[in-house]
Protein backbone atom coordinates (compact mmCIF):
# COMPACT_ATOMS: atom_id res chain seq x y z
CA UNK A 1 0.00 0.00 0.00
CA UNK A 2 1.04 3.14 -0.71
CA UNK A 3 1.27 6.31 2.05
CA UNK A 4 -0.36 9.08 -0.21
CA UNK A 5 0.63 11.88 2.44
CA UNK A 6 4.62 10.78 1.48
CA UNK A 7 3.97 10.73 -1.59
CA UNK A 8 5.61 13.38 -4.78
CA UNK A 9 3.38 13.04 -7.80
CA UNK A 10 3.56 14.09 -10.83
CA UNK A 11 0.17 13.79 -13.18
CA UNK A 12 0.19 14.41 -16.55
CA UNK A 13 -2.60 16.16 -18.27
CA UNK A 14 -3.76 16.89 -14.57
CA UNK A 15 -5.73 19.65 -15.84
CA UNK A 16 -7.89 17.67 -18.51
CA UNK A 17 -10.78 15.88 -18.23
CA UNK A 18 -9.28 12.80 -16.18
CA UNK A 19 -6.52 14.49 -15.27
CA UNK A 20 -8.75 16.51 -12.68
CA UNK A 21 -10.71 13.72 -11.43
CA UNK A 22 -7.71 11.82 -10.87
CA UNK A 23 -6.05 14.87 -9.10
CA UNK A 24 -9.39 14.99 -6.79
CA UNK A 25 -8.97 11.50 -6.01
CA UNK A 26 -5.43 12.08 -4.85
CA UNK A 27 -6.24 14.59 -2.67
CA UNK A 28 -9.11 13.01 -1.53
CA UNK A 29 -7.02 10.25 -0.31
CA UNK A 30 -4.16 12.41 1.30
CA UNK A 31 -1.57 13.28 -1.32
CA UNK A 32 -0.35 16.86 -0.68
CA UNK A 33 2.74 16.87 -3.27
CA UNK A 34 1.07 16.74 -6.81
CA UNK A 35 2.76 18.94 -9.56
CA UNK A 36 0.42 19.27 -12.70
CA UNK A 37 2.48 20.12 -16.06
CA UNK A 38 0.89 22.35 -18.09
CA UNK A 39 1.28 22.23 -21.76
CA UNK A 40 1.87 25.55 -22.36
CA UNK A 41 5.43 25.74 -19.96
CA UNK A 42 6.30 21.89 -20.40
CA UNK A 43 6.19 20.84 -24.18
CA UNK A 44 6.19 17.07 -22.90
CA UNK A 45 7.17 15.94 -26.34
CA UNK A 46 10.81 17.38 -25.97
CA UNK A 47 13.13 15.09 -24.24
CA UNK A 48 15.12 17.71 -23.26
CA UNK A 49 11.70 19.28 -20.75
CA UNK A 50 10.77 15.73 -19.51
CA UNK A 51 14.36 15.24 -18.47
CA UNK A 52 14.15 18.68 -16.46
CA UNK A 53 10.83 18.40 -14.88
CA UNK A 54 11.44 14.69 -13.38
CA UNK A 55 14.88 15.63 -12.28
CA UNK A 56 13.80 19.07 -10.52
CA UNK A 57 10.93 17.41 -8.99
CA UNK A 58 11.73 14.29 -8.43
CA UNK A 59 8.69 12.35 -8.28
CA UNK A 60 7.86 9.09 -6.61
CA UNK A 61 4.78 8.39 -8.80
CA UNK A 62 4.17 9.63 -12.23
CA UNK A 63 0.47 9.15 -13.93
CA UNK A 64 0.74 10.04 -17.27
CA UNK A 65 -2.65 10.81 -18.19
CA UNK A 66 -1.59 13.64 -20.68
CA UNK A 67 -2.80 12.79 -24.09
CA UNK A 68 -4.51 14.70 -27.72
CA UNK A 69 -7.49 12.99 -27.92
CA UNK A 70 -10.58 13.69 -29.47
CA UNK A 71 -13.85 12.25 -31.40
CA UNK A 72 -14.12 10.83 -34.31
CA UNK A 73 -13.60 13.56 -36.48
CA UNK A 74 -10.71 14.98 -35.27
CA UNK A 75 -9.21 11.39 -35.50
CA UNK A 76 -9.45 11.76 -38.77
CA UNK A 77 -8.85 15.79 -39.20
CA UNK A 78 -5.34 14.89 -37.44
CA UNK A 79 -4.07 11.38 -37.64
CA UNK A 80 -0.49 12.93 -37.64
CA UNK A 81 -0.86 15.06 -34.72
CA UNK A 82 -2.87 12.50 -32.56
CA UNK A 83 0.23 9.74 -33.83
CA UNK A 84 2.78 12.01 -32.82
CA UNK A 85 1.91 14.02 -29.19
CA UNK A 86 0.47 10.99 -27.89
CA UNK A 87 3.86 8.87 -28.88
CA UNK A 88 6.36 11.42 -28.26
CA UNK A 89 4.70 12.55 -24.61
CA UNK A 90 5.06 9.17 -23.75
CA UNK A 91 7.84 8.18 -25.20
CA UNK A 92 10.45 10.76 -23.68
CA UNK A 93 8.22 10.62 -20.49
CA UNK A 94 8.91 6.95 -19.99
CA UNK A 95 12.91 7.37 -20.68
CA UNK A 96 12.95 10.28 -18.55
CA UNK A 97 11.16 8.05 -15.57
CA UNK A 98 14.34 5.30 -16.25
CA UNK A 99 16.77 7.78 -16.26
CA UNK A 100 16.19 9.20 -13.12
CA UNK A 101 15.03 5.79 -11.38
CA UNK A 102 11.34 7.04 -10.97
CA UNK A 103 9.95 4.49 -8.31
CA UNK A 104 6.59 3.70 -10.05
CA UNK A 105 4.89 4.95 -13.38
CA UNK A 106 0.96 4.78 -14.42
CA UNK A 107 0.48 4.84 -18.20
CA UNK A 108 -3.25 5.55 -19.51
CA UNK A 109 -3.73 3.67 -22.82
CA UNK A 110 -6.92 3.43 -24.74
CA UNK A 111 -9.70 1.19 -25.43
CA UNK A 112 -8.79 2.45 -29.26
CA UNK A 113 -5.64 0.39 -29.04
CA UNK A 114 -7.77 -2.77 -29.33
CA UNK A 115 -8.52 -4.25 -32.79
CA UNK A 116 -11.73 -3.29 -34.24
CA UNK A 117 -13.05 -6.56 -34.69
CA UNK A 118 -13.12 -8.19 -31.19
CA UNK A 119 -14.69 -10.82 -29.13
CA UNK A 120 -17.10 -8.59 -26.84
CA UNK A 121 -16.53 -7.87 -23.84
CA UNK A 122 -12.37 -7.40 -24.56
CA UNK A 123 -9.82 -8.90 -22.98
CA UNK A 124 -6.40 -8.05 -22.53
CA UNK A 125 -5.19 -10.97 -24.31
CA UNK A 126 -7.00 -9.89 -27.57
CA UNK A 127 -5.19 -6.65 -27.49
CA UNK A 128 -2.79 -7.89 -30.39
CA UNK A 129 -5.42 -9.54 -32.71
CA UNK A 130 -5.99 -7.48 -35.16
CA UNK A 131 -5.51 -4.01 -36.21
CA UNK A 132 -7.08 -0.88 -34.73
CA UNK A 133 -10.23 0.75 -36.21
CA UNK A 134 -9.57 2.83 -38.94
CA UNK A 135 -10.67 6.15 -38.07
CA UNK A 136 -8.69 5.97 -34.33
CA UNK A 137 -6.02 3.92 -35.62
CA UNK A 138 -3.27 6.26 -35.04
CA UNK A 139 -3.64 7.25 -31.97
CA UNK A 140 -4.65 3.70 -30.69
CA UNK A 141 -1.52 2.35 -32.12
CA UNK A 142 0.55 5.06 -30.38
CA UNK A 143 -1.13 4.52 -26.92
CA UNK A 144 -0.61 0.45 -27.32
CA UNK A 145 3.33 1.74 -28.47
CA UNK A 146 3.54 2.56 -24.71
CA UNK A 147 2.40 -0.74 -23.30
CA UNK A 148 5.02 -1.91 -25.17
CA UNK A 149 7.65 0.43 -24.18
CA UNK A 150 6.78 -0.02 -20.55
CA UNK A 151 7.19 -3.70 -20.50
CA UNK A 152 10.69 -3.62 -22.68
CA UNK A 153 11.69 -1.00 -20.25
CA UNK A 154 10.77 -3.24 -17.07
CA UNK A 155 12.63 -6.13 -18.68
CA UNK A 156 15.82 -4.09 -19.09
CA UNK A 157 15.59 -1.29 -16.36
CA UNK A 158 13.35 -2.45 -13.73
CA UNK A 159 11.35 -0.10 -14.30
CA UNK A 160 7.77 -0.49 -12.43
CA UNK A 161 5.91 0.87 -15.40
CA UNK A 162 2.20 0.04 -15.19
CA UNK A 163 -0.50 0.40 -18.08
CA UNK A 164 -4.45 0.61 -17.49
CA UNK A 165 -7.25 0.47 -20.94
CA UNK A 166 -10.14 2.55 -19.84
CA UNK A 167 -13.02 2.58 -22.06
CA UNK A 168 -14.99 5.78 -23.52
CA UNK A 169 -14.94 8.28 -20.53
CA UNK A 170 -17.80 10.38 -19.91
CA UNK A 171 -18.79 13.35 -16.91
CA UNK A 172 -19.07 16.63 -15.58
CA UNK A 173 -16.77 18.76 -16.91
CA UNK A 174 -16.18 17.15 -20.09
CA UNK A 175 -15.44 18.90 -23.48
CA UNK A 176 -17.96 19.76 -25.28
CA UNK A 177 -16.19 21.89 -28.06
CA UNK A 178 -18.04 20.30 -31.41
CA UNK A 179 -14.70 19.30 -33.82
CA UNK A 180 -12.92 17.58 -30.79
CA UNK A 181 -16.06 16.27 -28.14
CA UNK A 182 -16.80 12.94 -27.65
CA UNK A 183 -19.83 11.43 -28.19
CA UNK A 184 -22.28 12.00 -24.51
CA UNK A 185 -20.81 15.51 -24.78
CA UNK A 186 -21.65 15.61 -28.42
CA UNK A 187 -25.29 14.74 -28.35
CA UNK A 188 -26.04 16.69 -24.96
CA UNK A 189 -24.73 19.73 -26.25
CA UNK A 190 -26.95 18.99 -29.60
CA UNK A 191 -29.90 18.66 -27.73
CA UNK A 192 -29.32 21.63 -25.94
CA UNK A 193 -28.74 23.98 -28.87
CA UNK A 194 -31.66 22.50 -30.53
CA UNK A 195 -33.83 23.46 -27.30
CA UNK A 196 -32.09 26.67 -27.37
CA UNK A 197 -33.03 28.18 -31.30
CA UNK A 198 -36.60 26.02 -31.13
CA UNK A 199 -35.06 23.35 -33.84
CA UNK A 200 -37.13 20.13 -34.33
CA UNK A 201 -34.72 17.83 -35.52
CA UNK A 202 -30.61 17.01 -34.93
CA UNK A 203 -28.47 14.73 -37.19
CA UNK A 204 -25.59 12.50 -35.73
CA UNK A 205 -23.68 10.53 -37.17
CA UNK A 206 -23.47 6.57 -38.36
CA UNK A 207 -26.56 4.70 -38.11
CA UNK A 208 -26.64 4.52 -34.42
CA UNK A 209 -26.06 1.11 -34.34
CA UNK A 210 -22.62 0.59 -33.14
CA UNK A 211 -22.18 -0.26 -29.73
CA UNK A 212 -20.28 1.32 -26.72
CA UNK A 213 -19.97 0.86 -23.09
CA UNK A 214 -18.74 4.20 -21.12
CA UNK A 215 -17.44 4.61 -17.78
CA UNK A 216 -17.92 7.84 -15.30
CA UNK A 217 -14.91 9.60 -14.94
CA UNK A 218 -14.86 9.24 -11.21
CA UNK A 219 -14.87 5.62 -11.43
CA UNK A 220 -12.20 5.72 -13.79
CA UNK A 221 -10.05 8.02 -11.50
CA UNK A 222 -10.73 5.43 -8.90
CA UNK A 223 -9.52 2.52 -10.53
CA UNK A 224 -6.02 4.45 -11.91
CA UNK A 225 -5.74 4.97 -7.90
CA UNK A 226 -6.50 1.63 -6.88
CA UNK A 227 -4.08 0.30 -9.45
CA UNK A 228 -0.96 2.76 -8.34
CA UNK A 229 -1.78 1.67 -4.73
CA UNK A 230 -1.92 -2.10 -5.56
CA UNK A 231 -1.13 -3.20 -8.91
CA UNK A 232 2.84 -3.73 -10.32
CA UNK A 233 2.03 -6.35 -13.01
CA UNK A 234 3.73 -5.84 -16.55
CA UNK A 235 0.55 -6.71 -18.36
CA UNK A 236 -2.27 -4.20 -19.24
CA UNK A 237 -5.55 -3.53 -17.36
CA UNK A 238 -8.82 -2.68 -18.73
CA UNK A 239 -10.77 -0.36 -17.00
CA UNK A 240 -14.33 -0.24 -17.80
CA UNK A 241 -17.99 -1.97 -18.39
CA UNK A 242 -19.50 -4.67 -19.71
CA UNK A 243 -22.89 -3.19 -20.21
CA UNK A 244 -23.09 -1.97 -23.79
CA UNK A 245 -25.53 0.35 -25.46
CA UNK A 246 -26.09 1.14 -28.72
CA UNK A 247 -25.53 5.32 -29.92
CA UNK A 248 -29.07 5.09 -30.98
CA UNK A 249 -30.39 4.13 -27.55
CA UNK A 250 -28.00 6.33 -25.93
CA UNK A 251 -29.28 9.69 -27.96
CA UNK A 252 -32.61 8.41 -26.78
CA UNK A 253 -31.78 8.29 -23.19
CA UNK A 254 -30.05 12.18 -23.70
CA UNK A 255 -32.73 13.48 -25.62
CA UNK A 256 -35.38 12.28 -22.58
CA UNK A 257 -33.55 13.75 -20.04
CA UNK A 258 -32.20 16.91 -21.75
CA UNK A 259 -36.00 17.63 -22.54
CA UNK A 260 -35.17 17.46 -25.92
CA UNK A 261 -38.61 16.11 -27.94
CA UNK A 262 -37.54 16.57 -31.84
CA UNK A 263 -36.31 14.49 -34.66
CA UNK A 264 -33.05 12.77 -34.55
CA UNK A 265 -31.47 11.92 -38.25
CA UNK A 266 -28.56 9.45 -38.70
CA UNK A 267 -26.01 10.76 -41.32
CA UNK A 268 -25.18 7.28 -42.66
CA UNK A 269 -22.29 8.32 -44.80
CA UNK A 270 -20.52 9.28 -41.86
CA UNK A 271 -18.98 6.46 -39.90
CA UNK A 272 -19.95 5.07 -37.27
CA UNK A 273 -16.24 3.76 -35.96
CA UNK A 274 -15.67 0.64 -33.85
CA UNK A 275 -18.77 -1.53 -34.27
CA UNK A 276 -19.17 -2.95 -30.81
CA UNK A 277 -16.94 -2.12 -28.00
CA UNK A 278 -16.82 -2.97 -24.26
CA UNK A 279 -14.82 -4.50 -21.63
CA UNK A 280 -14.47 -7.28 -19.26
CA UNK A 281 -12.71 -5.91 -15.89
CA UNK A 282 -12.39 -9.18 -14.08
CA UNK A 283 -8.32 -8.29 -14.17
CA UNK A 284 -9.00 -4.92 -12.53
CA UNK A 285 -11.12 -7.06 -9.91
CA UNK A 286 -9.17 -9.84 -9.09
CA UNK A 287 -5.59 -7.16 -9.02
CA UNK A 288 -6.76 -4.62 -7.09
CA UNK A 289 -10.45 -5.01 -6.42
CA UNK A 290 -11.68 -2.05 -8.43
CA UNK A 291 -14.87 -2.40 -10.22
CA UNK A 292 -17.01 0.58 -11.47
CA UNK A 293 -19.95 1.95 -9.27
CA UNK A 294 -21.95 4.53 -10.94
CA UNK A 295 -24.89 3.45 -13.63
CA UNK A 296 -24.87 4.90 -17.02
CA UNK A 297 -28.67 6.25 -16.25
CA UNK A 298 -27.13 8.26 -12.88
CA UNK A 299 -24.08 9.18 -14.70
CA UNK A 300 -25.70 11.20 -17.62
CA UNK A 301 -28.44 12.75 -15.13
CA UNK A 302 -24.70 14.25 -13.39
CA UNK A 303 -23.17 15.15 -16.53
CA UNK A 304 -26.63 16.69 -17.73
CA UNK A 305 -26.79 18.75 -14.85
CA UNK A 306 -23.71 19.78 -14.83
CA UNK A 307 -23.84 21.36 -18.50
CA UNK A 308 -26.51 23.16 -18.03
CA UNK A 309 -25.11 24.41 -15.12
CA UNK A 310 -22.49 25.55 -16.65
CA UNK A 311 -24.30 27.08 -19.56
CA UNK A 312 -27.11 29.09 -16.83
CA UNK A 313 -29.61 27.14 -17.75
Amino acid sequence: MIDWHQQRILLTGGAGFLGRAVANELRARGAASILIPRSTKHDLRRAETSRDLLTEFGPTLIIHAAATVGGIGANRANPATYFYDNLMMGIQLLEAARLVMTPKVVVIGTVCSYPRVTPVPFREENLWDGYPEGTNAPYGIAKKALLVQGQAFREQYGLNSIHLIPVNLYGPGDNYESKSSHVIPAIIEKCLEAIDRGEDEITLWGSGSATRAFLFVEDAARGIVDAAERYNGGEPINLGSEVEISIRELAEKIAERTGYKGRVNWDSSMPDGQPRRSVSSEKARSAFGWSPSTTLDDGLARTIEDRLQQRGT
